[in-house]
């Protein structure tokens, strides 16, 4: 385990928040199988469409490199949704990595559609590079929301993506509400800032100026080792 955090660490940090998920009625599971997960997804009511970043016919989501977390209730109903992947930005930055659309589509010319693009104004974006992870597809059935379960399930995708590839960010894409409520904050991004992906994707109807937000190496290790001292707080 790299720095000062431990496997020991990491296992306490996703043990507890795993604990309190199953406390509060979630049974998560973890899979890398993503035309099953797209399956899930598109028949969840009130969910939006999971967006081509996660779909097999949009993108190379190879089995090291990403992964979903589902969370059922007691009747095995799904209650809960998320996706995670990796990108080596090690030769490019953010900001490119969003504007020329290899965000979204392994092959932008085939995949994206005619009138697509993609501009990122977040000034951070152009210093985020190296092991850059992406979570998103984040959907939370109305009957589980209000139980402090964001932080949980956001700390279990953090210490998921740290074992498997210690990256050195982790960032969302969020609509402007999710700043106002507060919901990014309780997912954990410490950092923030607006116009990160102005997303015209016409062909997959899809219109969004969404602010960027993030974690870096620093922020995950300072999370992670807490768990030595302190239970994850509700």
């Amino acid at each position: 385990m790299k720095g000062s955090v431990t496997t020991l660490d990491v296992s306490k940090f996703i043990g507890a928040a795993y604990k309190l998920a199953r406390k509060s009625g979630l049974r998560l599971t973890m899979g890398d199988n993503f035309e099953e997960y797209v399956r899930i997804t598109s028949k969840l009511p009130g969910k939006s469409p999971t967006d081509p970043t996660f779909r097999t016919d949009c993108s190379d989501l190879l089995p090291e490199k990403a992964f979903w977390v589902i969370g059922r209730d007691g009747e095995d109903r799904v209650a809960h949704v998320q996706a995670m992947r990796l990108y080596d930005l090690s030769n490019t930055r953010l900001d490119e990595h969003l504007r020329t659309l290899r965000a979204f589509f392994v092959d932008p010319d085939l995949n994206a559609g005619p009138g697509s693009s993609c501009s990122c104004y977040a000034p951070s974006a152009r210093s985020i590079t190296g092991l850059v992870a992406y979570r998103g597809d984040l959907w939370l059935r109305e009957d589980f929301r209000g139980r402090g379960l964001l932080a949980l399930l956001s700390r279990i995708a953090f210490g998921l993506a740290w074992t498997k590839w210690s990256p050195d960010f982790i960032y969302a894409l969020v609509a402007s509400w999710n700043i106002e409520k507060g919901i990014a904050d309780r997912n954990g991004y410490l950092h923030k800032e607006p116009h990160g992906a102005i997303l015209r994707l016409p062909a997959h109807g899809i219109y969004e100026d969404d602010w960027l937000v993030w974690v870096c190496r620093e922020d995950i290790q300072e999370m992670l080792s807490s768990a030595s001292n302190t239970a994850i707080a509700r």
